[in-house]
């Protein structure tokens, strides 16, 4: 009996398993949803950048930089999704080093571009992010399914909180370095320059050591800021705080559970991609049989997918101003099945990212698990909604 006892115990405290949740919640209409939202606006919102930059460069001056970002996005996922199946995580790691590195070259040539990007990019994510971290987190602590409305009306109501958590330890890294900056600067000055600098180098090393710390608490619990405003209400110090806390107090854990999180996240994204893949080569099948002839005309209009390229070949040659029409059509139609695909990578990671939280949370605080902030006034419309308890009069 003690035997089954402590077994049974031991299973209890596995949170992991937990994680295997986070399907049934990205998968949601809802969440996929404002998902959707996100990517088309930020979409958009590339899209508009760069015509903005071919009508002032002209034709002869580089243009597209969303549209590289783009594709260096799509080719180091992929990478590092095919090597993350090849149990290869030296691969992973170079296909995501070889993503940041093409971003950090790229944001070197055009920096203004970049930074207006960014922000547009960050203010899209503060309130589709914070809204799907909001769902993830009713659903899973409590088993409530908020209305879309109320998620989004939270995430706007605490968007100050979602935008500036996560550009905080930017801003904190960036000042202390400057400090170090300006001792550099001291030092070009003839003989006092390097003495200044030289009494000076321990504070330098304390505040390299601060930029440090703040940066591998930023790395290692930026997925954890957004969860910790949609779990606790927090602001964005206390955000920051939380992740930090988890981070450093549980490292190895924090690391399984974002090891686990990616294996399964990888498995639903391929079973997603090959939902999509079979629909669009199931319509095209049935739309070649429909078409007489050699199929030319189908192949003008869609050339067919592909498993690791779902829209297709690019270059199409249309025999008429009909086809074009029809080839811009299916374009757009092939466009959002992708949006789709991408919405659900997206509304995948911060729900589980929310349920990480929840259960660090549980881990290094000793938090329940169903302990979920709720604002006074939604607490009060759902009071006000219960029907009221009439007492048995006395006799």
């Amino acid at each position: 009996m003690v035997g089954e006892k402590e077994s049974s115990t031991i299973f209890d405290n596995l949170l992991f398993p937990k994680i295997f949740q986070t399907f049934r919640i990205a998968i949601h209409w809802k969440t996929l949803a404002i998902a959707f939202l996100a990517v088309a606006v930020i979409c958009f919102a590339g899209w508009i950048m760069d015509l903005i930059v071919v009508a002032a460069t002209g034709p002869q001056g580089e243009s597209g930089v969303y549209s590289k970002l783009w594709q260096i996005a799509i080719e180091s996922f992929n990478g590092a999704l095919a090597s993350l199946f090849a149990f290869n995580v030296l691969g992973v790691a170079e296909n995501i080093a070889g993503y940041f590195t093409a971003v950090g070259l790229t944001f070197k040539d055009h920096y203004i571009y970049c930074i207006i990007f960014c922000a547009l990019k960050l203010a899209v994510i503060s309130i589709c992010g914070g809204a799907i971290c909001r769902i993830a987190a009713l659903q899973f602590a409590r088993g409530e399914k908020p209305g879309l409305t109320e998620a989004l009306r939270f995430s706007a109501k605490k968007f100050t909180s979602f935008f500036t958590a996560p550009l905080t330890p930017l801003i904190i890294i960036i000042v202390i370095g400057v400090f170090i900056f300006l001792l550099g600067l001291i030092g070009n000055i003839p003989r006092l320059g390097e003495l200044i600098m030289g009494i000076f180098a321990f504070l330098a090393l304390i505040a390299g050591a601060l930029i440090t710390v703040v940066l591998i608490g930023t790395i290692a619990g930026f997925n954890l800021m957004f969860p910790a405003v949609a779990c606790d209400g927090s602001d964005c110090f206390d955000a920051i705080s939380r992740s930090f806390s988890y981070v450093y107090s549980k490292p190895w854990k924090m690391g399984f559970y974002t090891a686990v999180a990616a294996v399964y996240g990888a498995i639903c994204y391929m079973f997603v991609r090959f939902f999509a893949f079979l629909l669009l080569s199931v319509t095209h099948l049935l739309l070649q049989f429909g078409i007489f002839g050699d199929n030319s005309k189908l192949t003008a209009i869609w050339a067919g997918p592909s498993f690791w390229n779902l829209l297709g070949p690019s270059s199409l040659t249309t025999a008429n101003w009909t086809q074009s029409i029809a080839a811009f059509l299916v374009h757009l139609c092939l466009l959002v099945v992708i949006g789709l695909v991408v919405s659900f990578v997206i509304s995948f990671c911060f729900s589980a990212n929310t349920i990480i939280y929840v259960l660090m949370r549980n881990r290094v605080d000793k938090t329940e698990l169903d302990d979920v902030y709720i604002p006074i006034d939604e607490g009060k419309t759902k009071t006000e909604s219960k029907p009221e308890e009439t007492q048995p009069e006395e006799t």
